[in-house]
């Protein structure tokens, strides 16, 4: 899928919605970058506000399965386990990049914290909700979008679960995993 393709029709589609819902959102114009560490330095922003977003298939038993847009704070891993049990799935993995490109409208690196198909269920996971503004990259590479947290959940109506990995806690006694849990930015 070509991202100019997916992507501009994608890009509209969510300028759209968010005109509707009378969203204030502001653009950001940067170079083209879909890694989350490298575009929140682009942005200036903390990594912990950024939308990372992940397209997930959960299998529900041998032959049902469902497809799960997962969005975590950028400096945490999804939590493949913790979607398992939330869907009381067989097994959770990685969707493959055709289908998440498909499901998403856009290409990797810059899916949308919102689903615009049935078949992409939206798991938001609430560390990323702590902040008062969250960032993404806007169905393009070279622009992102910076959205007050509760307009986000007042349009995307997300489904809030835990489906975090934090980090493996690092060698000063705990306090970077402590500053994670209760949100604190640097």
């Amino acid at each position: 899928m070509s991202e100019e393709r997916a992507g501009v029709g994608t890009y509209e589609r969510l300028v759209e919605m968010l005109d509707a819902h009378g969203a204030s959102y502001r653009m950001i114009d940067h170079a083209p970058e879909g890694g989350t560490e490298l575009v929140s330095r682009l942005r200036g922003h903390s990594v912990r506000q950024a939308a990372k977003c992940v397209v997930v298939l959960v299998r529900l038993d041998r032959k049902a399965r469902k497809y799960v847009l997962v969005v975590v704070p950028g400096h945490v891993r999804v939590d493949l386990g913790a979607l398992k049990t939330l869907y009381h799935g067989r097994y959770a993995g990685f969707a493959d990049n055709e289908t998440a490109e498909r499901l998403a409208g856009s290409v990797s690196g810059t899916i949308l914290p919102f689903t615009f198909t049935d078949e992409l269920e939206l798991v938001v996971d609430p560390l990323l909700l702590r902040h008062d503004e969250i960032f993404f990259n806007a169905a393009r590479l070279d622009r992102s979008l910076a959205l007050p947290t509760e307009e986000y959940r007042r349009i995307a109506q997300p489904r809030v679960r835990s489906v975090a990995q934090l980090p493996a806690e690092p060698a000063n006694n705990g306090r970077w995993e402590a500053e994670a849990t209760r949100g604190v930015s640097h």
